[in-house]
């Protein structure tokens, strides 16, 4: 397929789900000592069973067995009553008018309800990928893999656009450019491959239109013959850019 296929991640890149993610930790485990802030920072982009592993090393405690119920059901409480997209998306979203999709660890019916509660859900309709469903996660690029696969894309045409350091490192993997959305006030050490930053997600449209261009220009070249003409009485040279 021609042009860019735009793959998001969504937690804490689309919708402002991170605080409320790790608020439902503090609510159903009140003996931790952290601020919503650094589970933030430990936790971003992490699958959900090494973090509760981690949480119970830290507890010196095993976890209920349904914990991990609990925890979902909470979670989808604060989202019904306090999800909300983050700042620019939906004017970006507006603005950017080439292929996309949603490739996020999380299961498939908390990305569902993400989208719904955030009014983001008519900009991707069926076109979400859940680790749950493809078996990958990050850092892994198996989901980025898929995903580009699935829309009909080559990974060079794909840009993923992330918040985690996991997502970069699994774009890298799966020969992606990346865009890494780093909040105003954070600082990012990833240097996993050739990704860039920014701060605000209005500078979006034009990185991307840049990659798209960019992108063209590349298979432009590999496609065609180009002629190069020379000085009278001399032949053409065609050369395969």
């Amino acid at each position: 397929m021609t042009g860019i296929c735009v793959i998001f991640d969504l937690d804490g890149t689309l919708v402002d789900s991170e605080g409320l993610c790790n608020q439902a930790f503090l609510d159903l485990l009140p003996q931790l000592s952290d601020t919503v802030e650094t589970l933030i920072q430990r936790y971003r982009g992490k699958k959900l069973a090494p973090i509760l592993a981690d949480l119970e090393n830290r507890l010196c405690q095993n976890l209920p067995d349904a914990f991990e119920q609990h925890y979902r059901q909470r979670v989808a409480e604060l989202f019904s009553r306090e999800l909300k997209p983050m700042p620019g998306v939906v004017e970006m979203l507006e603005a950017t008018n080439f292929s996309k999709c949603i490739a996020s660890s999380g299961p498939p019916l908390k990305i569902r309800q993400a989208l719904q509660v955030s009014g983001l859900a008519p900009y991707f309709g069926d076109s979400i990928f859940s680790s749950y469903d493809v078996g990958s996660w990050k850092p892994e690029p198996g989901l980025f893999q898929y995903s580009a696969n699935a829309m009909g894309f080559m990974p060079g045409q794909c840009v993923v656009v992330e918040d985690s350091e996991v997502g970069i490192e699994a774009a890298a993997a799966a020969g992606m450019k990346a865009f890494q959305y780093v909040r105003k006030g954070e600082t990012s050490s990833c240097r996993a491959g050739n990704e860039v930053s920014f701060d605000d997600m209005s500078q979006l449209p034009q990185l991307l239109a840049h990659f798209a261009s960019n992108a063209q220009l590349k298979r432009y070249s590999i496609q065609n013959n180009y002629c190069t003409i020379l000085p009278s009485g001399l032949d053409s040279d065609c050369v395969k850019m």
